[in-house]
C-alpha cells in the first residue's frame, strides 16, 4: 500500500473521531445511552475507527506506538461480534476519555510531511 493510500485511512479515523464526539457532545451517560440513534451512530463510528486501523500497514504502527492500534482494532471486533455484551459503562469511558486523546493523535500522525 503506498504511503498515499493508508494517509486516506488516517483522514477518514479523524473524521469519525470526530463524529463521535459530536454526537456525545454536552450528553451524560445516562442521556447517551437513551437515546438509541445517537448511541447507534456513536457505535458504528468507533467500528469504523477500528476498521480503518486495520488497513495501516505495520510499519507505520511501529512507528507511532502511542497509538493504540491494537486496541482500537480489538475494539471494533468486541462492537461488531459481542453486540449482546457491550458495557454501557467502557463504551462511554472510551468516548470520554479514549477519543479525545486518539483524535489528537491522528491528527499529528495526518500532519506529518509524506
Amino acid at each position: 500500500m503506498s504511503e498515499r493510500e493508508w494517509r486516506f485511512y488516517i483522514t477518514d479515523m479523524v473524521g469519525f473521531c470526530e463524529k463521535v464526539l459530536a454526537f456525545t457532545q454536552g450528553l451524560q451517560q445516562a442521556q447517551f445511552v437513551a437515546d438509541a440513534m445517537r448511541f447507534d451512530a456513536t457505535v458504528r463510528n468507533l467500528e469504523l475507527v477500528g476498521e480503518a486501523a486495520s488497513h495501516i500497514p505495520q510499519d507505520v504502527r511501529n512507528a507511532h506506538p502511542t497509538i493504540p492500534w491494537r486496541m482500537l482494532i480489538a475494539t471494533r471486533n468486541q462492537l461488531i461480534h459481542g453486540y449482546l455484551g457491550l458495557d454501557n459503562d467502557i463504551l462511554w469511558s472510551i468516548v470520554q476519555t479514549d477519543v479525545p486523546v486518539l483524535l489528537q493523535q491522528l491528527k499529528l500522525l495526518a500532519s506529518e510531511e509524506i
